[in-house]
């Protein structure tokens, strides 16, 4: 019977909840040509490959290693994590799970210098999964139950949903099916809850292998089916192929041969797209069932030879011996015996050697156990007598130490006493410090409130009050005009009175607008900061462009937009009166909570060192709306090279 392909893949930024977001992979590539060499990059490089990693993997791994590439450039360890938990994902699907191991090993490394929480508990379940690949169980449940333990920990519920399915299939491997049940179960109730179907999906399927493997074929075949549904409503390729090969053993096992072509055919033709050998092969010899079913023994050979130049070529024991197996039954049928015993004997002889394979594994594995115990006895013993040998010296020592340790113990006392002093007085100084700050950013948060209260105000009585003045002034002098008998001076006077009217209403109105957009508090930050770029674009002042990544849609709390759109004015009014700039950018990206702002410009440029000491209102503002939101700022100029801001903070 053929075996089910298991669906487990890594963890990493798209495939759970604080992944890149996902857009159209044309709007992604237009992106390209402007992007810079920052975090943003890195990202966009990322959010590319993964829209390329289930049916075009090589592309996807290009776009990983520009994302690394970029990373070690700038000196961003954050992204060479997401290349690591991206690209793995693709070796491990390649069946290259050494280099996978090796690079999630550097992974966890480089995760716990940076004290990150979510990526290492990311790159210790990819670093279990590729044990679990190499069927090392022992070192791979560990990893698992260290992520797993800081998962539950951050409380988020697509790792945990994750999570369960994972441990479904450890469970699967180690033949303790019940136990497998138990956490399928829990990871489609999760999955459900979520409302992600992918993780759904790829429950079902291993929910449906869990009951497969205990018999229970009609229920098996009612999970491939529910996963069929999702992966194709997904496109997903992997999710589809492996779901077909469930499906097409069901089939051979309740012998329903005419069922099978169409569903091995598809599963063929999806293996040679994503080069997914094991699906291919898998495929072959499905088809070789059928073909055999249906006497046609020439082509029966044929898939089945087909399937067996694979597995001999990239190394599929397993399949290889699937393929002896098929060939010696079709031998068998055609009443061939001498080719039948020869694929009969190559078989058994294959089977007796994987299991001395791992029946060799295994005594390696104990005899290293076994080594391993009898050092560590050695070690103890070798300790346990320099302890001996160490408390005989220290007894004849005591006594004279005694005199000595008794000289010295006021001076420790008074030394560790004055150091108690200065370490509270450290802590208490630190803490007035904080205080301080706190109590900085929060007359600072009540000074911009205030001020955009202000505004708010002043913006309503301009455009209620004032402006229904003039307006009903220029309404009346148009009655005016019809009534009064005038000379052409006077009439031409009058005319210019009420010309000199409209400016002074459209003045108003813009006046009241830049004080508060209308745009910002009915339509949200995206469409006011849009409005706001082509209103300037449209004045010729400068040429300004506005690019949003994930903004669409997006809903933040009024207070944080507004101070969003009030440090991008701030930074394009900077850009139009001291940059001398011809062309700018502004750019927003949301990922998650996260969000990044960029406002860069080809400018005369200025050496950033003088911000440190400047005291203009607006670069100040700038500051304390950053410091306020917790976002970090990093300004990058140089003379005659343009300037770039970069502001990243979140903004739930």
């Amino acid at each position: 019977m053929l075996r089910i392909k298991l669906l487990l893949g890594c963890f990493f930024l798209s495939h759970l909840l604080n992944a890149q977001v996902m857009m159209n992979l044309d709007s992604l590539l237009r992106l390209l040509p402007t992007a810079k060499e920052d975090s943003a990059a890195v990202d966009l490089y990322i959010n590319i490959g993964q829209q390329y990693e289930l049916n075009e993997p090589e592309k996807s791994k290009f776009y990983y290693r520009k994302a690394r590439d970029l990373s070690e450039k700038i000196n961003y360890p954050a992204g060479v994590i997401k290349y690591i938990n991206n690209y793995t994902y693709v070796l491990n699907v390649e069946g290259n799970t050494d280099s996978s191991l090796l690079l999630n090993l550097y992974g966890i490394e480089l995760s716990r210098k940076i004290n990150d929480s979510l990526s290492l508990a990311k790159t210790l379940f990819n670093t279990g999964t590729s044990y679990r690949f190499m069927n090392d169980y022992e070192k791979a449940i560990p990893y698992y139950m260290e992520g797993f333990a800081i998962f539950e920990r951050l409380g988020n519920d697509d790792l945990v949903t994750k999570t369960y399915d994972i441990l479904q299939v450890i469970y699967q491997d180690m033949k303790q099916y019940p136990k497998a049940l138990e956490y399928g179960r829990k990871a489609v109730e999760k999955a459900k809850q979520i409302s992600n179907p992918l993780f759904l999906g790829t429950a079902y399927l291993n929910l449906g292998i869990s009951y497969y493997k205990l018999s229970a074929y009609d229920t098996a075949k009612s999970y491939f089916d529910q996963a069929l549904v999702i992966g194709r409503q997904l496109n997903n390729k992997q999710l589809i192929s492996s779901c077909l090969l469930g499906i097409g053993s069901y089939y051979i096992q309740s012998g329903e041969y005419q069922k099978i072509k169409d569903i091995y055919d598809q599963s063929l033709v999806i293996g040679r797209q994503t080069q997914d050998r094991e699906t291919e092969i898998t495929a072959l010899t499905g088809l070789s069932i059928f073909q055999l079913s249906q006497n046609n023994h020439s082509k029966a050979i044929d898939h089945a030879m087909e399937a067996l130049r694979f597995s001999e070529k990239y190394g599929f024991k397993k399949e290889k011996l699937e393929s002896y197996e098929q060939l010696s039954k079709i031998y068998y049928g055609l009443r061939d015996m001498r080719m039948a015993e020869k694929y009969s004997a190559l078989a058994e002889h294959l089977s007796d050697s994987l299991i001395n394979e791992n029946i060799q594994k295994i005594s390696i594995d104990a005899e290293k156990k076994y080594e391993t115990a009898k050092k560590q006895a050695e070690i103890d013993k070798l300790t346990a007598e320099k302890k001996l040998q160490e408390l005989s010296i220290q007894r004849k020592n005591t006594i004279n130490l005694i005199v000595l340790l008794s000289a010295f113990a006021l001076a420790v006392i008074l030394l560790l006493t004055g150091r108690n002093h200065r370490h509270r007085q450290r802590i208490q100084q630190q803490r007035i410090t904080e205080l301080e700050h706190e109590k900085m950013l929060a007359a600072t948060d009540a000074v911009l409130k205030g001020e955009e209260k202000e505004r708010a105000r002043l913006a309503r009585d301009l455009h209620d009050g004032l402006g229904g003045m003039l307006s009903g002034i220029k309404f009346t002098m148009n009655n005016m005009k019809g009534n009064l008998i005038m000379t052409e001076e006077n009439q031409q006077a009058f005319e210019r009175s009420l010309d000199m009217l409209d400016s002074s209403i459209k003045e108003m109105r813009r006046v009241a607008h830049n004080l508060m957009p209308e745009a910002l508090v009915k339509f949200g930050l995206d469409t006011a900061v849009h409005d706001f770029c082509n209103d300037i674009d449209k004045s010729g002042v400068i040429n300004i462009q506005y690019q949003s990544i994930g903004m669409e849609g997006a809903v933040m709390d009024q207070t944080t937009a507004i101070t969003i759109y009030r440090i991008i004015q701030e930074l394009v009014n900077n850009v139009i009166k001291h940059a001398s700039a011809r062309n700018a950018i502004v750019q927003i990206n949301r990922s998650g909570e996260n969000i990044g702002i960029t406002v860069e410009d080809d400018g005369k440029g200025f050496d950033p060192s003088i911000l440190a000491g400047t005291t203009g209102i607006g670069w100040t503002n700038i500051r304390n709306r950053v410091d306020l939101l917790k976002g970090n700022l990093d300004v990058r100029s140089e003379p005659g090279q343009g300037t770039s801001v970069h502001i990243e903070m979140n903004a739930p």
